[in-house]
């Protein structure tokens, strides 16, 4: 009985070991900065809005078409990021890729996309469209 509840407590340690072996150091809950590992660059709305005032951008909004319409950024093309894997034919592969969505999220989902796709020079805007305006920076709302 004593060697059985052993072997378990020694099972739930090396269980534990494993999972914990394979676990990134260098995840975390806060998402910022350069996302190198994972092949795109994570940009604050400052640097955003910089990107796109430089005019040398394709803005790329991953919401579903009912958010974009509600409001977006002037100038983005709109493909849900649902859909962006039967779609990349729309998104140039020769161009700067900025990504955002509401917060962050599925940017950062379809920026993973576009690199497993051969994209190189793509950028996820941290904040979405949220962050956006909470610094008050121009927006379409509506259609």
């Amino acid at each position: 009985m004593i060697s059985e509840k052993i072997v378990l407590v020694l099972a739930i340690l090396v269980v534990s070991v494993v999972i914990l072996g394979c676990a990134d150091p260098g995840m975390s809950d806060q998402v910022d900065g350069d996302n190198a590992t994972a092949g795109y660059t994570d940009v604050s709305v400052q640097e955003a809005k910089e990107m796109i005032d430089s005019g040398d951008v394709f803005l790329l909004d991953v919401r579903t078409v009912n958010e974009f319409e509600t409001e977006h950024i002037e100038g983005a093309v709109n493909i849900d990021v649902n859909e962006l894997g039967s779609r990349l034919d729309e998104v140039p592969q020769d161009e700067t890729i900025l990504v955002y969505c509401r917060t962050g999220v599925r940017s950062a989902a379809a920026s993973n996309i576009l690199v497993d796709a051969g994209y190189t020079d793509v950028y996820n805007m941290l904040g979405g469209i949220s962050q956006w305006k909470a610094k008050g920076y121009p927006y379409v709302s509506g259609p």
